[in-house]
C-alpha cells in the first residue's frame, strides 16, 4: 500500500468495484443475480467461488477435482447438480463419502425419497419403519432393497479380485448405466454418469458406509473382493502429478469437509513429502463449508493453513476462496452459474488414463529413489 495521507489511492488498491447494484427485477437469471447482487459477506464469497470456478478452473489446462461430503445425494443434488457438472466436463475426478454413493443408488433403482420436515416424531417413524435424514424421509425397505442390490451385484465375477475404489465404482456405474439403457430410461445416478464420462470416483473411507458394510458381509462368506485403499492414495496422487507436470494446473472444489477434503488435498504432501518429488501444491482451492477454522477441525481449515502443508501453492492463494454456507444452497447456484457462463468442456476421461498415470508416477518415484533417498525439501517454498 501507499504511505498514509492518500486515502483515495489506498481505497483504489483495496477495492474492486463500487457497491451500486441494479434493483432485483424478479426476472433475473441466477448467474446475473450472483454477479450483480451477491456483493458482500458470504454472498460475496459465493460470487468469488462461482467466478473463480468458471473463469479460471474451467480453463482447458486445469484438472478439476470435486469432494462430496454430507448428505447431498439424498437431497436430490446428484440429479440436479452433480450429474450436469460431470456431463458438461466441469468435474474431472471425485472423492466422495460412501454414503453419498449409496444413496445415489436409490435413484438408479427408482426407490423414492420424499420431502418432509425436521421436527417429526422419530419414535413414531421408527415404529413405522420410516428413515429420516433431517427433512428427507423414506421407507426402510429402500435400504433393504439397495443392500440386496449390492450383495447380488458384487457376487459377479468382475468383483472377485482386489481393486481400488475408483475401479469398484466404475464397475457399479457400468451396471447401473446398462440397466437404465435396457429399461429405456435415464439412470438418474452420479455413478452411472461418472462411468459414462470416465470420471473416476474415490471413497477415502470405503468401510464407512452401507456399501462397505455389504462388502464386509460378502467377505464373511468367503468373497474375494478386497478394496485396496493404498492403491487409491497413489492413484489420486498420480492424477494430480500428471495434471501438473506438463504445465497444467490442478484445482479442488470442496463441498463440506471431512475425510474427502483431506484425501483430495493430501495428494500434494504425498507427492512432495512422501515420494520426494518436486511440486508446489494445488493451484486453486474453493471450499463451501459451515465449519469454523478456530476449532482445529479439518473441515474448517483454510487454504492458507493448507498451504503450510504443501497442499496449496503459496503463489496461488489469491485464487483460493472459502464460503461459509450450506452446500445445499451453494451447489445449485454454482451449477447454474457455471452452465450459464461457460460452454461444456471436452471430457478429460481420467479413468481411461488411470493405469498410465499410475505407472508414470511409479517410474518417476523409482527414478528419484535410484538417485538417492526422497528429499523432504523437494517441494517449492516461499521465496
Amino acid at each position: 500500500m501507499t504511505e498514509p495521507g492518500n486515502p483515495l489511492s489506498v481505497l483504489q488498491q483495496v477495492s474492486q468495484h463500487r457497491i451500486a447494484p441494479p434493483a432485483v427485477s424478479g426476472s433475473d437469471l441466477a448467474a446475473d443475480l450472483i454477479d450483480q447482487a451477491f456483493l458482500s459477506y458470504n454472498a460475496g464469497r459465493l460470487r468469488e467461488v462461482c467466478q473463480v470456478f468458471t473463469r479460471k478452473m474451467l480453463e482447458p489446462n486445469c484438472t478439476v477435482g470435486l469432494t462430496i461430503s454430507g448428505a447431498l445425494t439424498p437431497a436430490g443434488l446428484g440429479m440436479s447438480c452433480l450429474i450436469p457438472l460431470v456431463q458438461a466436463g466441469f468435474v474431472d475426478w471425485i472423492v466422495s463419502t460412501g454414503a453419498n454413493l449409496y444413496h445415489d443408488t436409490h435413484y438408479a433403482l427408482d426407490l423414492p425419497l420424499h420431502q418432509s420436515r425436521p421436527n417429526l416424531d422419530d419414535f413414531a417413524l421408527r415404529q413405522n419403519d420410516i428413515i429420516r435424514i433431517y427433512d428427507i424421509v423414506f421407507d426402510y425397505a429402500t435400504l433393504l432393497d439397495t443392500d440386496a442390490f449390492y450383495r447380488e451385484l458384487i457376487r459377479d465375477d468382475v468383483f472377485a479380485r482386489t481393486m481400488g475404489t475408483a475401479e469398484f465404482h466404475y464397475e457399479v456405474g457400468r451396471y447401473l448405466h446398462g440397466r437404465a439403457q435396457a429399461l429405456g430410461r435415464p439412470a438418474n445416478s452420479l455413478l452411472a454418469a461418472a462411468y459414462e464420462a470416465a470420471v473416476p470416483i474415490y471413497t477415502s473411507s470405503p468401510g464407512d458406509s452401507s456399501i462397505g458394510m455389504n462388502l464386509a458381509a460378502l467377505s464373511l462368506q468367503g468373497g474375494k473382493l478386497q478394496i485396496d485403499a493404498l492403491r487409491d492414495v497413489n492413484e489420486t496422487a498420480a492424477i494430480v502429478y500428471n495434471a501438473k507436470r506438463n504445465g497444467g494446473e490442478s484445482a479442488v472444489l470442496i463441498l463440506g469437509g471431512g475425510s474427502p477434503k483431506n484425501f483430495i488435498l493430501q495428494t500434494e504432501p504425498q507427492i512432495q513429502e512422501v515420494l520426494g518429488l518436486a511440486e508446489s501444491g494445488h493451484d486453486y482451492f474453493l471450499q463451501i463449508t459451515d465449519a469454523r477454522p478456530d476449532t482445529g477441525g479439518l473441515s474448517g481449515a483454510t487454504a492458507s493453513e493448507a498451504m503450510t502443508w504443501g497442499k496449496v501453492d503459496p503463489e496461488r492463494l489469491p485464487d483460493s476462496v472459502t464460503c461459509y454456507t450450506d452446500s445445499t444452497i451453494a451447489l445449485p447456484l454454482l451449477t447454474a452459474y457455471s452452465l450459464a457462463r461457460h460452454a461444456p468442456r471436452p471430457l478429460r476421461r481420467l479413468y481411461d488414463q488411470r493405469e498410465a498415470s499410475y505407472e508414470a508416477l511409479r517410474l518417476e518415484y523409482e527414478k528419484h529413489r535410484a538417485e538417492g533417498e526422497p528429499d523432504p525439501s523437494a517441494r517449492k517454498t516461499l521465496g
